[in-house]
């Protein structure tokens, strides 16, 4: 245990401090004193100096008079270069240019932790404590609260002018269920996970090549996925976005959604629900004949039957790609069964969905009687002959793509669309929305989604150098969450902790400068 002593040198005038270190002698078996100079006393103030002949580290330590605060930096090391190659962070100051710090700060806390927002001041106070103040749970709801919508769109025109360059966008939606009895925007309708609780509805799109989000909307709860696009098309419009090529699953079918993309002279490739007459037809026509060898085709370790004509769809030329697959025609089959359940159920229920009309009409048997009331049966005759001549095809629907092989592989890698509503719901925490005002849920899903695309180029850089196969984007975060700053007052500057071994393949893996560790 080391103690101080002070020695005066009558010559000099100066008196000296030493610290005194007690050692073991092994060959004498007894403990012995060691001492070293660390400094002097200034003979006018009575303060320590501490000696030259120490680095700043070790004189900051031994100085009683300086203080030191410690800084979490460890995450934002990481996720403010990622920010600025993307170019999210001069986004996001243009946009915001007066809260644009906080805002970034509430991503990254959702991004590193996740939680209530009103749990992002203590992680502050660690982490960045100049911004702390400006961070409690008023302050919050008040930041949140002032994200107007032209705010926003100012964002998403700038964020999407950026991001759409040569780019396949795949647009999905999400139910979020809510206890909000404020919120105009919270409807009942179908709910995609099964809650029984009133929602709202939220769109997004995600680009394929870049790995990253790039625009979202919300909706209220009862509007229907076809409804949505239209929507869409009418707000890019209005935000004088460049051409698309948007990727989207059958939910989002109509001949008005088609009629509109060919209209905004927007590309897509669209799956194609079998019930409508004219893919059926197209089907029909080359149902006997796809087996042969010029329609073989393999997709990685997947053997397609496959068919390509030209379909123009007014003045746009477009291209009809069908494919069968002879081992998904049972879980084509299974899924087919699976969704005539739940539509019975709707008729039932009386909860009809207008995307589903079709259905409807072609495979049930309504009645209606005064005693009995609904009764609903199935069309066994219509089922059988769908099953027999449909089961394991699909139908896709391009503007652009001529190769079917091409179209398939594009419309498969919408799934990443899949695991930006996963990280939505459950890594940042808004399985359920408690808050009330339209206005604040609104600045919520927007921090939400700022973090979201934090999250998401965090993970495409993982994915792109290995570092997936080792950490879950929150896993990495917390490996760096022991990377702390050290701030010493007076002229000692602030001092690194030591870089662990997997905190150096971390920064070195994602291409971040490794930090200079000396005092500034």
């Amino acid at each position: 245990m080391a103690f101080r002593v002070h020695h005066h040198n009558r010559k000099t005038g100066v008196t000296y401090v030493y610290e005194a270190v007690s050692v073991w002698n092994k060959e004498l078996k007894q403990s012995r004193n060691k001492q070293i100079c660390v400094g002097k006393i200034d003979p006018a103030t009575g303060a320590f100096v501490p000696s030259k002949r120490l680095d700043p580290q070790q004189a900051a330590l031994r100085d009683p008079a300086v203080t030191a605060s410690v800084q979490v930096i460890g995450p934002t090391v990481v996720l403010e270069p990622l920010a600025d190659r993307i170019g999210l962070r001069p986004i996001l100051k243009s946009a915001f240019p007066e809260s644009h710090e906080q805002l970034f700060a509430m991503a990254c806390y959702l991004a590193t932790e996740g939680g209530a927002l009103s749990l992002c001041s203590p992680w502050a106070k660690s982490h960045l404590p100049e911004l702390a103040p400006s961070l409690s749970s008023q302050r919050i709801s008040e930041l949140l609260a002032a994200i107007s919508a032209d705010r926003k769109q100012t964002f998403f025109a700038r964020w999407m002018q950026k991001r759409l360059v040569d780019d396949y966008l795949c647009y999905d939606i999400t139910s979020i269920p809510s206890y909000s009895e404020l919120n105009k925007f919270v409807r009942y309708g179908y709910n995609r996970d099964g809650d029984q609780l009133p929602q709202i509805n939220l769109a997004m799109l995600f680009g394929q090549k870049s790995g990253l989000p790039v625009y979202f909307h919300r909706t209220p709860g009862s509007i229907n996925d076809v409804s949505t696009l239209h929507n869409m098309v009418e707000t890019f419009k209005a935000l004088e976005v460049g051409r698309m090529h948007l990727v989207m699953d059958k939910g989002f079918y109509s001949k008005k959604n088609v009629d509109d993309l060919v209209a905004q002279r927007d590309h897509f490739t669209l799956s194609v629900p079998l019930n409508n007459r004219w893919v059926q037809q197209a089907i029909d026509e080359i149902r006997d004949t796809i087996h042969g060898p010029e329609s073989y085709r393999k997709l990685d370790d997947e053997i397609l039957y496959v068919h390509s004509r030209l379909y123009p769809w007014g003045t746009r030329r477009c291209y009809l790609h069908l494919y069968y697959n002879a081992d998904n025609r049972a879980r084509a089959i299974d899924g087919f069964n699976e969704s005539l359940l739940e539509y019975r159920q709707e008729l039932e229920s009386g909860h009809r969905l207008a995307a589903h009309q079709k259905a409807y009409d072609e495979f049930f048997i309504v009645r209606t009687t005064p005693k009995r009331g609904i009764k609903v049966s199935f069309n066994t005759e219509a089922i059988n002959r769908h099953i027999s001549r449909y089961a394991g095809f699909l139908a896709l629907l391009s503007s652009s793509i001529k190769d079917p092989v091409e179209a398939l592989r594009v419309y498969r890698d919408k799934d990443s669309v899949e695991k930006c509503f996963d990280d939505l719901k459950n890594s940042l925490d808004i399985k359920r929305l408690r808050m009330h005002a339209s206005a604040t849920v609104d600045g919520r899903l927007f921090v939400q989604f700022i973090a979201l695309i934090l999250m998401s180029a965090l993970r495409k850089r993982m994915r792109d150098s290995g570092l997936i196969e080792h950490y879950t984007v929150r896993e990495l975060l917390r490996e760096m969450d022991t990377l702390t700053n050290i701030n010493y007052s007076r002229k000692y500057g602030h001092i690194l902790t030591e870089l662990t071994k997997s905190q150096r393949q971390i920064l070195k893996a994602l291409d971040i400068p490794i930090l200079d560790q000396s005092t500034s």
